[in-house]
């Protein structure tokens, strides 16, 4: 049981360690905390090495807890019973216990394809907006390192009024925005970036920049 045990608090630290980059940038644009959005960044080329060292360790300890057992081992598992005996060590060493850390690991670890849960829906500021004034505009940021990363740009973009649409993508350090320059400009959605979430704009290039 001590060997279960000991793979299960592993399994716990590598799947907090792998979702730490992914929910930083969520909790600094819902909760104000723009400083710790890029503070687990240096994490994120680790992802797929904790990962898979908490699948390893959850599916030994699964092993473990399901294998048959021998008679020796029945023997001893009764008698560590009945000197700690608690209803609490009992859990812990059961395989419920044991289950309910693979459920843990497995929220925090595929955190970054349902975060967008957690933000509430913004609504377009502005639906009718004439050709004249309708600008597409491109950022370069820097620290987007996951999905989530993607959510929380994106919404702290579409909360600014004057922008009508944004996406973003993390694998190429893009946010496509569509606002309305009338109420908001180029220099204010870069400010709702690194105030909001705490990543770096490198640029921001409107389409009339791109030769257009």
């Amino acid at each position: 049981m001590k060997t279960n045990k000991l793979f299960q608090n592993s399994a716990i630290v590598t799947a907090v360690l792998a979702s730490l980059c992914c929910i930083t940038p969520v909790l600094a644009v819902l909760g104000g905390l723009s400083g710790i959005a890029t503070t687990f960044e240096f994490l994120e080329p680790l992802r797929p090495y904790f990962i898979g060292f908490t699948a390893i360790v959850l599916g030994y300890a699964f092993y473990n807890a399901y294998k048959p057992k021998k008679e020796t081992d029945i023997e001893c598992a009764c008698e560590e019973g009945d000197v700690q005996g608690s209803k609490k060590t009992k859990f812990i060493n059961s395989k419920a216990f044991l289950w309910t850390i693979a459920v843990f690991a497995t929220i925090m670890i595929t955190f970054p394809y349902y975060s967008q849960i957690f933000f509430p829906e913004v609504e377009a500021s502005s639906i009718n907006v004439s050709g004249t004034n309708l600008i597409k505009a491109k950022l370069e940021i820097e620290g987007m390192t996951c999905t989530a990363c993607e959510h929380s740009v994106d919404y702290a973009l579409r909360s600014e009024g004057g922008v009508i649409n944004a996406t973003s993508s993390y694998e190429t350090g893009i946010a496509n925005v569509e606002y309305d320059k009338t109420k908001i400009n180029p220099e204010q959605l870069k400010k709702a970036i690194e105030e909001k979430v705490g990543y770096k704009v490198k640029n921001v290039q409107s389409i009339n920049d791109q030769g257009n």
